[in-house]
């Protein structure tokens, strides 16, 4: 891909949920509950080489059982991925 790996992904939650709605990190064994303000931080790939993913922040999103999830994320690439896709090479 033109813009290279995502190094950082920011999920950001801008709202409160009543239960469940988290974020479960499969292999560490945590899961981030909903709450308005915060925000998590982690890298997409292992430090000793950028071009491969790190499993151990593979995540899923928790189904939100009461109320609702409003929410955020921005992603931090390697390279530049603006110009690349404004030509439409998207990899």
């Amino acid at each position: 891909m033109p813009c290279g790996p995502r190094v950082y992904t920011l999920f950001m939650y801008l709202s409160d949920v009543e239960e469940g709605g988290g974020t479960r990190f499969t292999k560490l064994g945590i899961e981030v509950t909903p709450k308005k303000g915060r925000a998590v931080l982690w890298p997409s790939v292992r430090n000793d080489d950028p071009f491969i993913r790190d499993p151990r922040t593979h995540h899923e999103a928790k189904a939100v059982i009461k109320g609702e999830k409003y929410a955020a994320n921005a992603w931090l690439h390697m390279f530049d991925f603006k110009a690349p896709f404004k030509v439409g090479c998207t990899g």
